[in-house]
């Protein structure tokens, strides 16, 4: 009897190390985890990858293209299953996406623009947003006076957000950007967005009428300032891109200045990227049955002080 169940106990212990042994493996990268949307992307990935019971290794780059390298080419040498990146690099890394593909390990990215040897990139339709963002402020202002922009060129999302509200400019003459600041520099982006907007609100004060920012990482720290300079909600109108929880309390606080936010369903991105892996690498189907292109597009939403309440749920 005792050996009978020792027999049975050991059969137990191998079928679980087989189970183990079995668990897909899935590398997650972030490339700024203080960028709260690149956490929330990567974070919602992982906790949906372990509902599944796989096994996720997940990493964040701090900013950083060389660690940002590094981490591809140790999830390549891990031999993960699959990896997700959100809001990875695929120019600068260009050479770790193609080891990946030659590796046969598929990578599905999440707001990072499109690499050839990536499956594809789960992304919001940045060029909607970017007019419904601009649009959305110049109706503040009547169409009329003067506004300044802090923007994020090295970042395709925001890049392109801030191209069209150049192309929304230029139709609209009425307004005019009296200046603007680009941030540079990723590992200590809140300290250069600070000191480069305060500049900038110094140089003309008195003359904003309005503000765009090109995410709201950027426009929490413009609303700190504006309420520092004790200016009211309303008179000068802030607008900008992403949305999530503290955007949305500030934008219900008749304290902050800011006004509206085109809100972008990062969670949902990042379980979206873990069921495109469920679908395609695992279940076998063919990579058209998720999207047909290069881009997964998701829809984004307008949040202001009409509809807030249901975000603050």
């Amino acid at each position: 009897m005792f050996g009978l169940r020792k027999l049975v106990i050991s059969a137990a212990a191998l079928l679980a190390l087989g189970q183990a042994a079995q668990a897909f493996e899935l590398g997650v990268i972030g490339f700024q985890f203080t960028s709260e949307t690149h956490a929330r992307v990567a974070n919602a990935a992982a906790a949906a990858a372990k509902e599944k019971g796989w096994n996720v290794t997940l990493l964040n780059s701090e900013g950083s293209l060389p660690k940002h390298a590094e981490q591809f080419d140790a999830l390549i040498a891990k031999k993960v299953d699959a990896i997700i990146v959100a809001m990875g690099k695929p120019v600068e890394a260009d050479a770790q996406f193609k080891a990946a593909k030659d590796a046969g390990i598929p990578v599905i990215t999440v707001q990072s623009g499109v690499s050839p040897y990536a499956l594809f990139d789960i992304q919001s339709n940045e060029y909607k947003i970017g007019a419904e963002a601009a649009l959305y402020l110049l109706g503040q202002l009547g169409f009329q006076g003067n506004i300044v922009t802090a923007r994020f060129d090295l970042n395709i999302a925001s890049r392109i957000r801030g191209k069209i509200l150049d192309v929304v400019l230029s139709e609209n003459q009425g307004v005019k950007e009296l200046g603007k600041f680009s941030m540079a520099r990723t590992q200590s982006w809140r300290d250069d967005v600070r000191a480069g907007m305060q500049a900038l609100l110094l140089q003309n004060q008195g003359k904003i009428n309005g503000i765009w920012a090109s995410f709201d990482g950027q426009a929490y720290i413009i609303d700190d300032l504006l309420q520092a300079q004790g200016v009211k909600k309303g008179e000068i109108p802030l607008i900008s891109v992403d949305g999530g929880k503290e955007t949305y309390e500030r934008i219900a606080d008749p304290a902050s200045t800011l006004v509206a936010s085109v809100s972008i369903p990062f969670e949902a991105m990042g379980k979206q990227a873990v069921d495109a892996v469920q679908a395609i690498v695992v279940d076998k189907k063919p990579k058209e049955g998720v999207t047909s292109g290069p881009y997964l597009f998701v829809d984004a939403v307008l949040v202001d002080k009409n509809n807030v309440k249901q975000f603050l749920k």
